[in-house]
Order: C-alpha cells, then sequence, then structure tokens
C-alpha cells in the first residue's frame, strides 16, 4: 500500500539549493508537496545540469512533476560572464520546458521566475503592462527567457514571475541589503556603496516563498505577474533603519567603482494583478526583514 507521502503531489523544484529555493522548499512542503529537488550541485536534492539536454529531458521524465518552480538561473546582475548569463537563464530554461513537454506526465503548472529588471529604469508604480526596457544583460537574459517561454504556452499551463528585489537570512553579502546589514552587525567604521540615491522595492523572502506556492495551487494563472512590496526606500532609509536598529553608526562612502551604468535609479512594484489572481498578499514590513537577517547568523 502507498504510504501518504507517495499519494502527496510532486513538486519539481530547481535551484532547490539557493537562496531562494530553501525557503520555497519549505514552503511546497508545508503545503503538502512532495518536492523533487534539483541544483547544479546536487546537495540534498539531484544533481540536474540544465545545460545538459539529454540529461534534463531523462530526468523530468522520471520526475513526472504535479507543478514545477524554476528558480535556476544566473541571478547576480554583476555576475561578468554575459555567455554564462545568457545560456543558463535562457538555454537552461528551454531544455527544461522541452522536458516537461517530453514526459507522459504534464504539470498541471509551471511557475519560470523571471525578475523586475526586465522593466529598466521604470518611473513611479509599475505594473505588468510597463514595456520592458532592460538595462543589463542579466535583465535582458529573462526578458528573452519569457519570450521563450511563450513559444511552450500552447502545451504547458506556464506562470511567469517578475520578482522585485528581495532578501532574507542566508543571502549573499555580494547582495546590497545582506552587505549593509553585515557591516552593522560587525560594527564596521564604515562601508563603501554605489548611488544612495537609488530606491528599491524591496521584499521578505518568505513572502515571496508563500507567493510561489499560492501561484502553484491555482488553476487560472497563465500570466505574468509582479511580485513585490508596493513600498520603494532609497539606500538612506535602509542605512537610517539599520542605526536603528543596530544602534551603530558608521560612515557611509561612495566608492565609483560601485556606481553602474545604466544604473536603474528608481523600482517599485504594483502587485494588483497578483493580489487578484491569489489574494491578500503576505505583508512583512521592512524593518521586521532587517531585524530578522540582522538578529540571525545564515
Amino acid at each position: 500500500m502507498a504510504s501518504p507521502s507517495d499519494r502527496a503531489p510532486i513538486a519539481l523544484l530547481t535551484g532547490a539549493e539557493g537562496f531562494t529555493g530553501r525557503y520555497v522548499r519549505a514552503s511546497l512542503e508545508r503545503a503538502g508537496y512532495r518536492v523533487a529537488a534539483w541544483s547544479h550541485g546536487g546537495g540534498e536534492g539531484e544533481a540536474v545540469n540544465l545545460l545538459d539536454r539529454d540529461a534534463t529531458l531523462s530526468a523530468a521524465a522520471q520526475a513526472r512533476p504535479d507543478v514545477v518552480v524554476h528558480l535556476a538561473a544566473i541571478s547576480f546582475v554583476a555576475h561578468g560572464d554575459a555567455d554564462e548569463i545568457y545560456r543558463v537563464n535562457v538555454v537552461g530554461t528551454r531544455n527544461l520546458l522541452e522536458g516537461l513537454v517530453a514526459s507522459e506526465h504534464k504539470p498541471r503548472r509551471v511557475l519560470l521566475a523571471s525578475s523586475a529588471n526586465v522593466y529598466g529604469n521604470a518611473e513611479g508604480s509599475v505594473d505588468e503592462q510597463v514595456a520592458p526596457a532592460p538595462q543589463n544583460d542579466y535583465a535582458v537574459s529573462k526578458l528573452a527567457m519569457e519570450f521563450m517561454a511563450n513559444l511552450w504556452r500552447s502545451q504547458l499551463p506556464i506562470t511567469i514571475t517578475r520578482p522585485f528585489n528581495y532578501t532574507g537570512v542566508g543571502q549573499s553579502d555580494k547582495f546590497l541589503i545582506p552587505k549593509i546589514v553585515s557591516h552593522f552587525k560587525r560594527k564596521a567604521d564604515h562601508i563603501e556603496l554605489g548611488n544612495l540615491d537609488v530606491s528599491r522595492d524591496f521584499y521578505d523572502v518568505r513572502g515571496v516563498a508563500e507567493i510561489y506556492t499560492r501561484l502553484t495551487e491555482s488553476a487560472t494563472a497563465d500570466d505574468v505577474f509582479n511580485v513585490c512590496s508596493g513600498q520603494e526606500y532609497s539606500l538612506r532609509e535602509v542605512i537610517a533603519l539599520m542605526e536603528s536598529i543596530s544602534g551603530h553608526r558608521m560612515d557611509v562612502r561612495v566608492n565609483p567603482a560601485f556606481v553602474r551604468a545604466n544604473e536603474v535609479k528608481r523600482l517599485r512594484g504594483d502587485a494588483g494583478r497578483l493580489a487578484r489572481a491569489i489574494g491578500p498578499l503576505p505583508q512583512i514590513p521592512l524593518r521586521d526583514t532587517l531585524e530578522w537577517i540582522y538578529r540571525n547568523e545564515a
């Protein structure tokens, strides 16, 4: 007789060992899914190189997922290797979609994580109707992935998410918020940043994970959705919040080497379409997120 876990729906999660993947895996498991975890290095899941087309097709056929959450990607804007960015983010995704279509067991939901970076230097509140205007290779690769995925919409129920900036415990210090928090944790006397006048819509990874899980459970989410808080914070405001949380002040210096060409200066999302699709979204104030990171060891 099959055990209850054997009868649970299967969620295929790529990028399972990454920062976001760990939270999404936990959220999916809380929702009752049995997670088939893929990661490039294996870890606690299965090692699948999405750039190996034959291996990906074989692994997809064996997984027989009911839902798919595809997170595996080069996700750092300043990664530096444009060839790898495009191959992983576009070709790797294509191999996955081809494998899912070729499998005898078709998933009822395929969620592909894109990025709000596709909007470029958009002003005001950005909804999904804003024309994409990517400003870097990472953003171009994600928009190319979206267009490529559209070729498979007649065969797969595809959801595309465009997450704005989000953070949490365990994110690498090469990302902005963890870098700032780590400096406050060690009581550094100064920090070097880029443009202090940029502002972003910062969200919490725990909210993102819950949203992704809820989207897998929607039968009508064949669309593109912003994932965001709807609130905008400048780096100066983030610094002020961390001073309040830590009781520490430090000298903030602008390093010209950290000021990117084609810098996206303001980015704030409108999650109205998402809320209409899945209901009220998790509300986690940025101060709570910053304090969570500050009080925990990654």
